[in-house]
């Protein structure tokens, strides 16, 4: 069942998160992992969403390889940068099976 990490994100540093963005995709992408939503700014249609927050939705075959993912090699090059670069907030939910 396909799993899904959603990041609620907003820049500190848009040259860091630059070099964030194209380290995470390579690691994402090895992970088998594909974005759905990259850096949108949603509509609230309840609530309030803060004006400087994005949102980027990635879909991974299971919850295991997307965690498998998070723990990488490969993905720790990009979370070296996160912190100086990104405020975010991560999250993971599975998917609906079909």
């Amino acid at each position: 069942m396909p799993a899904y990490v959603i990041s609620e994100v907003e820049v500190l540093d848009e040259e860091l998160a630059d070099t964030y963005r194209t380290r995470a995709e390579a690691s994402i992408r090895r992970y088998g992992g594909r974005y759905i939503v990259r850096g949108a700014a949603p509509e609230a249609m309840e609530g309030i969403w803060p004006a400087a927050q994005r949102v980027v939705v990635v879909e991974f075959p299971d919850a295991d390889r997307a965690k498998e993912w998070y723990a990488s090699s490969e993905y720790a090059e990009a979370l070296e940068l996160r912190e100086t670069a990104l405020e975010r907030r991560l999250l993971l939910v599975e998917g609906v099976a079909e």
